[in-house]
C-alpha cells in the first residue's frame, strides 16, 4: 500500500473510531437501575463470601444453609439516629446500617431536592452478616439498642455513636464516629469470637448518565495495585487479603472502608446482574476508618492523601490522574475551573507544538509535492513496486515525511480521551460556572448549545485552511462532513460543557498554530526558491 494513502486511511480510522467510541458510550451504556439482591457468606475458614438466594435485604446464609429461605429485613426499616452536618445528612436505621445518605450542598440537587445516594432496596453501608445461618436469621430480626440523641450534629466537632445487638448466643457493640466531611471511624466488638462479615454497601447509585462509565468496587491491595471490578463483570470469588482499601463507587460518589495500619480480608460477592459487592472480614474487635459522600480530591486528601486513589477513571488512568492533578493546580491558582481548562489546553498545545510542527510543515511538503505524485502514479500505473520506491525517493529528497501529519493528531487520540474521563468524572465540575451569564455547571451540557456549535464552526475552519491531497471522493467527503456530524452528536447527546469547552479551545489553538506553521513555510518556500534562482544566475 502506498504510503500517502496508509497516512489517509490511517486519519480516516481514527477519526471513525472517535465517533465510534463516543456514540457508543452514550447510546448503549444506560446504567440498569440494580435490583435487589442479597449474598451470602461462607464461614470463617475464608473471608470469601457465596451469593445466596435473591431476596430483598436478606441475610446471608452460610454454605450449608443456601438453600433455605432467609429472613427479609424491610427496606422501610426504622431510623435510629440522623447525623447532620453542612454538607450532609445521614441516617442510621435499627439494624445499625446507613439506611440514607443525603448531599445538602447546592450543586448536588435534583429538581430542588437534596440528592439521596443510597438506593433504598439495596445492601447498606454496615451491614453485618453472621457466617452462623441461625445467628444471621436472628440478626436480621433483633433491632439495635441506642439511648443517645435522636439527631446528633457534627458540623462542629467528630460525635460518637454507640449501637448494641443483644442476640442469643453474642452480644455486638457498634462504636461509629462521624466527622463533618463524610468521614468516620467503625469499632465493633462481639461479646465472644464469632465470624461475621461487614460491607460498605451497594456502590451509591447518585447518577443516571448514559455515558461511558466506571462503576463498582475497587480495592487496593497491600502492595499497592489497584484492582477494578466494575459492575456486570463480578465472578464472585474475588478475594484480597492485607487490602488497605475497598471501596463501592460510582460517577461522582462511594462508600468506602480502608485501614492503612493492619490492612482488610476483603471479599467480593457477584449481586444480581453480577454486580460486585464488597465484604471486610470481622474480628472480636474491628476497627475501619470510612467514608461516603463525594469522591472530591480536597475531601479525601485531607482525611488521608491515600484516599484519593479511589478517584478512578477507566483504562486511561495513567494519563487521566496526572492531568487531573495539573487541572486542580491551575484551578487552584486561577479559581475557575472553565479557565483551568482553557490554561491546561494551551499548556498541551506549547508541550506538543514542536511535533505538532513537524507535522504541520511535512502536509505542507506534501501537498507540494501532490503534482509529482499524480504524475509518478501515472507514469508508474502497472509496476506499484517501482512507484513507491520512486515516491520513497520523492520524499526524503523533499525533506517529507508521509507519516508526519499523523503524529499530532495520533497524540491528541489519548490525550482527549484521558482528558475526557477527567471531565466526566471529576466531582469538582458539578455546578462550576464559566462566564456565570451563559455556563453554570461544567458538568452539565450547554444549555443554549453554543459550544457544540462552535466546535463544529472550528473544526470546519481548521480543515479550510489545513493542506490536505486527497485523492479518493468518498475520504474527502467524510472529512469535509465530519465537523457537523460532530457538532449534531454533541448537540444531540448532552456531553458535559466542559468537555466541550476542551475541544473548542484546543480547536482555536491548533487553527492560530496553523496559521503561524502556514506563514512559516510560505517564507521557507520563499527562501527557497530565491536561493535556487539565485544558483541559477552563478
Amino acid at each position: 500500500m502506498e504510503q500517502q494513502d496508509l497516512n489517509k486511511r490511517l486519519l480516516l480510522a481514527l477519526a471513525l473510531s472517535f465517533l465510534v467510541f463516543v456514540g457508543y458510550s452514550y447510546l448503549f451504556s444506560t446504567p440498569k437501575t440494580a435490583q435487589p439482591a442479597e449474598q451470602t457468606a461462607k464461614k470463617h475458614e475464608t473471608p470469601k463470601v457465596a451469593t445466596a438466594t435473591p431476596t430483598t435485604n436478606a441475610p446471608a446464609p452460610t454454605k450449608e444453609a443456601k438453600t433455605n429461605n432467609a429472613p427479609v429485613a424491610s427496606s422501610s426499616t426504622s431510623t435510629l439516629v440522623t447525623v447532620v452536618s453542612d454538607t450532609f445528612k445521614m441516617s442510621i436505621d435499627e439494624f445499625g446500617r446507613i439506611s440514607q445518605f443525603e448531599l445538602l450542598e447546592n450543586k448536588y440537587q435534583k429538581d430542588g431536592k437534596d440528592l439521596q445516594i443510597l438506593n433504598p432496596g439495596e445492601v447498606k453501608p454496615l451491614e453485618i452478616r453472621f457466617s452462623d445461618a441461625k445467628l444471621n436469621e436472628e440478626a436480621f430480626k433483633t433491632p439495635y439498642s441506642y439511648t443517645g440523641s435522636s439527631s446528633i450534629d457534627v458540623t462542629s466537632a467528630p460525635k460518637t455513636i454507640t449501637l448494641t445487638q443483644k442476640l442469643s448466643s453474642v452480644t455486638l457493640t457498634k462504636k461509629i464516629t462521624v466527622q463533618s466531611n463524610g468521614a468516620y471511624s467503625i469499632d465493633i466488638s462481639t461479646s465472644s469470637s464469632v465470624p461475621y462479615f461487614i460491607t460498605p454497601g451497594h456502590r451509591p447509585m447518585a447518577d443516571s448518565s448514559r455515558y461511558l462509565l466506571v462503576r463498582g468496587a475497587l480495592v487496593k491491595g497491600k502492595d499497592g495495585a489497584m484492582t477494578i471490578i466494575e459492575d456486570k463483570k463480578a465472578n464472585g470469588d474475588e478475594v484480597f487479603k492485607h487490602a488497605t482499601i475497598a471501596s463501592a463507587f460510582d460517577r461522582y460518589v462511594a462508600s468506602t472502608f480502608y485501614n492503612f495500619n493492619k490492612g482488610m480480608n476483603v471479599s467480593i460477592v457477584k449481586e444480581k446482574d453480577d454486580n460486585p459487592l464488597v465484604f471486610v472480614e470481622g474480628s472480636q474487635n474491628l476497627h475501619l476508618g470510612g467514608y461516603i459522600g463525594p469522591k472530591e480530591y480536597k475531601t479525601l486528601k485531607s482525611i488521608n492523601p491515600e484516599l484519593t486513589d479511589t478517584i478512578e477513571f477507566g483504562f486511561f488512568t495513567f494519563l487521566s490522574r496526572p492531568f487531573y492533578k495539573v487541572l486542580l493546580w491551575i484551578e487552584n491558582v486561577v479559581g475557575n475551573w472553565g479557565w483551568a481548562i482553557v490554561l491546561f489546553t494551551l499548556l498541551v498545545k506549547l508541550i506538543l507544538f514542536p511535533l505538532s510542527y513537524k507535522g504541520m510543515m511535512s502536509m505542507q511538503k506534501l501537498k507540494d509535492l501532490a503534482p509529482k505524485m499524480k504524475e509518478l502514479k501515472e507514469k508508474h500505473k502497472g509496476d506499484p513496486a517501482k512507484l513507491n520506491a520512486q515516491m520513497m525517493e520523492m520524499y526524503k529528497k523533499n525533506g517529507a515525511n508521509p507519516m508526519g501529519g499523523c503524529l499530532p493528531m495520533i497524540l491528541q487520540i489519548p490525550v482527549f480521551f484521558a482528558l475526557y474521563r477527567v471531565l466526566l468524572n471529576a466531582d469538582e465540575l458539578q455546578g462550576a460556572t464559566w462566564l456565570s451569564f451563559w455556563i453554570n455547571d461544567l458538568s452539565a451540557a450547554d444549555p443554549y448549545y453554543i459550544l457544540p456549535v462552535l466546535m463544529g464552526l472550528s473544526m470546519w475552519f481548521q480543515q479550510r485552511i489545513t493542506p490536505n491531497n486527497f485523492t479518493d471522493p468518498m475520504q474527502e467527503k467524510i472529512f469535509k462532513w465530519f465537523p457537523v456530524g460532530m457538532a449534531l452528536m454533541f448537540i444531540i447527546m448532552p456531553f458535559p460543557s466542559g468537555l466541550v469547552l476542551y475541544w473548542v479551545v484546543n480547536n482555536t489553538f491548533t487553527i492560530g498554530q496553523q496559521y503561524v506553521i502556514n506563514n512559516a513555510y510560505a517564507k521557507h518556500k520563499a527562501a527557497a526558491i530565491a536561493a535556487h534562482k539565485k544558483g541559477k544566475e552563478s
